[in-house]
């Protein structure tokens, strides 16, 4: 196993260096390198395939992230239903590897066993941890259901002080979780320092007391993420209502370029809206609740009573025209649900317009309307459709 994890990474670089870096098509790619990989690495047949798609596929990331791709690593390979075969009856896998096919037994643990049985995987990747110990990842595909009819929409306001926020008043708040980071933050800081300061014995147990703690604060966090997000998947299905949620896209590159201090920008950069949108939006999927992205553009300005331009601050929103007060994240969550109806229902955004506030000679209040208030809700609506 440690052969083919080292060999595929070597076809991979050199197929990587080979290849003009704008060809992402992996047929392209194949057709140009695939007799040098049967060659130079001694693969088989589809595992030079699986490393000319592994190119590709991460050449297509990197271009959609803007950074180049890095180099290849041998800790996994790609196998596919022609290399792979997993065999319930005595709960084995087998592998092409570079000197022929072996049959490898698993330890498969209960939650396993109860996903694989009776089923018939055709993919799988081969991983070698930083424990040392190799890994089989089986991939299993599921039917989803059809989305349920909706009428009703559920609006979600991602947030660092509150996690999320629903529009039918449901709130998760941020401040556990921002304790824990803090503390895991600290720990980490205090081990390091020591770690470069003591003895090599010292050295020795700081390194082990970091790897105990690698992976409790990203576990911790993914526990709050499921738990939330199938509490609001739950209540959609029950009361048969699509999820709207923002689409905060490249939040994290706009806030960085704003002067803020370390700690601000570690909380900031450790916020994982973006996994709590891949929890609601594969929840969705397996329960037929339907999941869309918005526009987040001035959803916490706006007032979901009369659409005019509001005050924010903090926690807290007022409206001057209509005088509504409430929680800025609740009302951010209202917004939201507002633009989620509208892209849903067939009518569209005709809901979403305010009226001009005059007074009695039919003349506008200046002071009540801000410069630009009156189209802005219409301005990202048509963005929210042009980019969709």
């Amino acid at each position: 196993m440690e052969v083919v994890l080292h060999a595929f990474a070597a076809a991979c670089n050199y197929t990587n260096e080979v290849i003009k870096p704008q060809i992402t098509s992996k047929t392209t790619i194949q057709n140009v390198v695939y007799e040098d990989l049967r060659s130079k690495f001694g693969l088989a047949a589809n595992l030079a395939v699986r490393a000319c798609a592994r190119v590709g596929a991460n050449r297509l990331a990197a271009k959609r992230q803007g950074k180049p791709v890095k180099a290849f690593k041998p800790t996994s390979a790609d196998y596919d239903a022609r290399i792979f075969a997993f065999t319930e009856k005595d709960w084995t896998v087998s592998l092409t590897t570079l000197s022929g096919r072996e049959h490898i037994k698993i330890d498969a643990g209960n939650y396993q066993r109860g996903k694989l049985k009776g089923r018939k995987p055709t993919s799988a990747k081969l991983c070698k941890h930083r424990d040392g110990q190799y890994y089989i990842h089986i991939q299993l595909k599921d039917e989803v259901p059809d989305p349920q009819p909706t009428k009703k929409v559920i609006g979600v306001d991602f947030g660092r002080r509150d996690i999320a926020a629903t529009s039918n008043g449901d709130s998760w708040s941020g401040k556990q979780l921002t304790k824990t980071r803090d503390r895991y933050s600290k720990t980490r800081a205090s081990v390091q320092r020591k770690a470069s300061t003591r003895t090599r014995s010292s050295r020795r147990r700081c390194r082990q007391v970091l790897a105990r703690l690698s992976g409790r604060e990203r576990r911790f966090q993914a526990w709050v993420n499921h738990n939330i997000s199938k509490t609001i998947i739950q209540q959609a299905k029950s009361e048969q209502a699509l999820v709207a949620i923002e689409d905060l896209t490249g939040i994290r590159e706009r806030t960085n370029q704003k002067p803020r201090n370390k700690t601000e920008r570690r909380r900031s950069n450790s916020w994982a809206f973006y996994q709590l949108r891949m929890f609601l939006e594969y929840k969705g999927l397996r329960n037929g609740v339907e999941v869309i992205a918005v526009s987040p553009r001035y959803t916490s300005q706006t007032c979901n009573q009369c659409l005019h331009i509001g005050l924010r601050s903090e926690k807290k929103f007022k409206c001057g025209n209509c005088g509504l007060s409430c929680d800025a994240d609740l009302n951010g969550a209202k917004m939201i649900a507002l633009l989620g109806l509208s892209v849903n229902q067939p009518g569209g955004s005709n809901g979403l317009c305010c009226n001009l506030s005059t007074d009695f000679s039919g003349l506008l209040k200046a002071h009540t309307l801000p410069q630009g208030s009156v189209w802005v809700v219409y301005v990202f609506l048509v963005q929210h459709f042009i980019y969709s």
